[in-house]
């Protein structure tokens, strides 16, 4: 069964086509530049590529293009539009009606635009790409995948914010958490690799990347999660700021900054980029600091301390912690980082082995030493095989398990 992947933004389309229950990625592609006259189209298979240059003037002829690439004669991924038996998207938020994936219907799509408010850059677009995929692949079923699903299991303790009660009954303020399609992926590999079962395991797993966040997670499910009613609250990222006194933002409106400049400055120009002045790209940041810039071994330092402070607080809520997982960009590539990050740990139970942490560099493994009471873990990441399997599992009813070959040894 051949399963394609739709992750629909305002100007972009992601997608990949894989073979289901195999896990296998066939290829993918990318249609940037929607809404302009100079849109790109690229799409990788095997060792070809195909790329083309056009004016993609709305996501309908986006999604004619996809098409176009896919069915490619010389270049293309598959041979007939009727080889494709599910579509799974990525959909930001499901707001509290949606702990789960679910098959797509007409309640469902209600749900997600009545869930627009909570996610106005990503929602729209996700149901622009939901009711594109429609129009082209009729009655072959579609499963929205949430990115907020696997964090509705927080307790109240951890979503209700101390804020007036009344702003969550009215206006579903609360935590919400993002990345839990990452962190879902992850904590199950770990559970495999480990050969241990959800039921007696607990586990922290830092996605780390341009968007970060970490979660706790106990006997399986999110109890706690770092991102909060938006992506923005949390640790500092690429361009976010994460954390921060919210007076600051009172202290500057005083100050002549508008709200749009503030909204800005606090996702587009905060951060490592923000505080480095150099990069939101860690790899830049670590460079410059190994010349010496200040600002710029600050900034790791920041980052590093921000990490470090939300797993002690997990780690003390949980009580017992057998697994951290290190994934996403920085997470799975960066080797110092992690280092830095879980240099101060080890009176907590995390003990990092230095050579084995190099010796993994990018790929799945063990990196903490052999003594340590909680085991470190590198995964990489893939939240579009996990959309695949919940779509592939929700139109067949069966379970897939994960592969023999991703234990460690």
């Amino acid at each position: 069964m051949k399963i394609l992947i739709i992750n629909c933004g305002s100007s972009s389309l992601k997608y990949e086509i894989y073979q289901m229950p195999l896990k296998q990625s066939l290829g993918k592609g990318l249609v940037e530049r929607i809404g302009l006259t100079d849109g790109k189209i690229s799409q990788e298979y095997n060792d070809s590529k195909y790329e083309k240059t056009m004016s993609i003037p709305n996501h309908r002829i986006a999604f004619e293009q996809m098409m176009l690439a896919i069915l490619d004669k010389d270049k293309g991924i598959l041979n007939s539009i009727t080889d494709i038996k599910g579509i799974g998207h990525r959909v930001v938020h499901g707001g509290e009606q949606y702990s789960a994936s679910i098959v797509i219907d007409e309640d469902v799509k209600k749900a997600i635009e009545i869930n627009c408010e909570l996610a106005p850059l990503h929602n729209p677009a996700n149901l622009t790409g939901i009711e594109e995929a429609e129009a082209i692949f009729k009655n072959i079923p579609q499963v929205a995948v949430f990115d907020t699903a696997f964090h509705q299991t927080l307790p109240p303790s951890a979503y209700l914010y101390g804020i007036p009660r009344e702003f969550y009954e009215k206006y579903r303020i609360r935590r919400y958490g993002f990345h839990g399609t990452s962190h879902r992926y992850v904590s199950g590999l770990a559970l495999h690799m480990m050969k241990r079962s959800a039921e007696n395991t607990n586990m922290i797993t830092c996605h780390l990347g341009n968007g970060a966040s970490i979660t706790a997670i106990q006997a399986g499910r999110s109890i706690d999660t770092s991102m909060g009613f938006t992506p923005l609250e949390g640790l500092m990222m690429g361009t976010r700021s994460g954390d921060l006194d919210p007076s600051i933002i009172f202290y500057l409106e005083e100050r002549g900054f508008d709200f749009h400049e503030l909204q800005s400055i606090l996702n587009k120009k905060s951060g490592l980029l923000g505080l480095s002045g150099i990069s939101s790209d860690l790899r830049d940041i670590e460079a410059a600091a190994l010349r010496g810039n200040q600002d710029a071994i600050e900034t790791l330092d920041t980052y590093a301390y921000r990490i470090r402070r939300y797993i002690g607080a997990y780690v003390a809520n949980l009580i017992k912690v057998d697994i951290i997982v290190f994934t996403g960009g920085i997470g799975q590539f960066g080797v110092s980082m992690r280092k830095r990050i879980c240099s101060r740990l080890e009176n907590i139970g995390i003990h990092i082995n230095r050579d084995l942490n190099n010796q993994i560099g990018a790929n799945a493994g063990i990196i903490s030493q052999d003594y340590s009471p909680i085991t470190i873990l590198v995964i990489p990441t893939n939240e579009e095989l996990q959309i695949a399997i919940d779509t592939y599992e929700l139109i067949t009813g069966d379970f897939l398990p994960h592969d023999s070959e991703d234990s460690v040894s």
